[in-house]
């Protein structure tokens, strides 16, 4: 019998928009440090294995994985880099515990995103070598062409766009942890310098730093070691077109297919009604409604008026992004998916503070790896 796996420890660093005063190892080392205590395990005596989650590409230094087992503790014991999104990580643990092979296992991720000065030409590394790099273009454009597509396609307007934005950076006033809280309204942000049309400076996501470790444990080891273990009920990850021609630029079918997977695992057949809330990729302001809709959470083309109608405002009848979002905490590069992953995990155990959720059971998770990837994660989580 395959055992269930749940999240027993977690521990974070402030999300910050630079950190010239850590390197991203002591992060690491804060964030594991604060996830064994809260797990209740050490890491040589009690952790089978370990994952870290980040990229070369993103990270900015080459084998930067060679310095992360020190950090975690995790010296001689064995350690799977995982070169993307750290839901993915989680994943990888998930599977892993399932399978039988492991019984505890740590997930690090983290991002020291104000270490790369030259963030546009390194995503351009990413485009089609042949297609598309030549260009010799800002690969931020693929973002302004994607949200006119959306825009086109739905009938979502570039105010209710704006609303999501200034809902985001409102939540993230209750949220510690972030680094982008204000209060802000709608016509600030069209107003608000255009970039790559028809997306305007406040409609992206700033960078930020930060460093995130889970434990997640079998079912025996979880009943064990905390009396608020958050089980994972469904997951499900999806890379879709491989190049800018070959995608669907008005739909997110990458999220579409990762949720589906996802619901199937839980068993989840009517999403907007068996699931609480969710935190979903913002790291665009258009990207929220284009993720609901993908993740079945509303019908394609309402997630405009869902927002305007302020359903997804903490108070309302589906809260998205209570945590601020990317658009409120800072874009963490690989560890973006397990931030929305931590305030589930918060939201569940009723340590979210001054934004806590009342009477929540089941929260959901997305992740896409931004431009110009078509390609995501999902989690379903629940504390019964």
């Amino acid at each position: 019998m395959f055992p269930k796996v749940a999240i027993v420890g977690i521990g974070y660093t402030p999300f910050r928009p630079i950190t010239p005063d850590v390197s991203f190892r002591e992060m690491v080392f804060e964030a594991a440090s604060k996830a064994y205590e809260d797990a209740g395990v050490h890491p040589q005596e009690d952790i089978d294995s370990f994952v870290t989650c980040q990229d070369d590409f993103e990270h900015g230094r080459s084998i930067w994985n060679m310095q992360t087992p020190d950090n975690l503790g995790a010296v001689l014991k064995p350690i799977h880099t995982n070169c993307g999104d750290g839901i993915l990580g989680l994943i990888d643990a998930y599977m892993q515990i399932k399978s039988g092979l492991r019984s505890i296992v740590a997930v690090e991720t983290h991002s020291k995103a104000s270490n790369v000065i030259n963030r546009n030409h390194l995503i351009a590394h990413a485009t089609d070598p042949i297609y598309n790099k030549p260009l010799n273009i800002n690969p931020y454009f693929i973002a302004g062409m994607e949200m006119n597509r959306y825009l086109l396609e739905t009938g979502t307007t570039k105010e209710q766009c704006a609303l999501v934005v200034s809902k985001n950076k409102t939540n993230a006033l209750f949220n510690p942890l972030a680094a982008y809280g204000e209060k802000i309204t709608p016509k600030e942000v069209l107003d608000s310098e255009e970039m790559f049309s028809p997306l305007k400076r406040l409609d992206m996501s700033p960078m930020a730093d930060g460093g995130i470790v889970m434990v997640l444990a079998s079912e025996e080891k979880a009943k064990a070691l905390t009396d608020k273990p958050i089980w994972i009920r469904g997951l499900g990850w999806c890379s879709e077109a491989p190049s800018l021609e070959t995608r669907e630029w008005g739909e997110a079918i990458y999220a579409k297919l990762a949720g589906e997977m996802a619901y199937r695992i839980a068993g989840i057949k009517h999403p907007r009604k068996q699931i609480d809330f969710a935190e979903v990729d913002d790291t665009f302001s258009y990207k929220e409604p284009q993720h609901m809709e993908a993740l079945k959470l509303c019908r394609r083309g309402e997630a405009g008026s869902m927002i305007e109608e302020g359903a997804t405002q903490r108070e309302g009848e589906f809260p998205t992004n209570v945590s601020g979002g990317s658009l409120g905490v800072g874009f963490l590069v690989e560890a973006t998916g397990p931030q929305r992953v931590l305030e589930v995990v918060l939201q569940l155990r009723g340590e979210a503070g001054g934004r806590q959720l009342p009477d929540v059971k089941v929260g959901l998770a997305q992740s896409w790896r931004g431009i110009p990837y078509a390609s995501g994660a999902v989690m379903i989580l629940s504390k019964e």
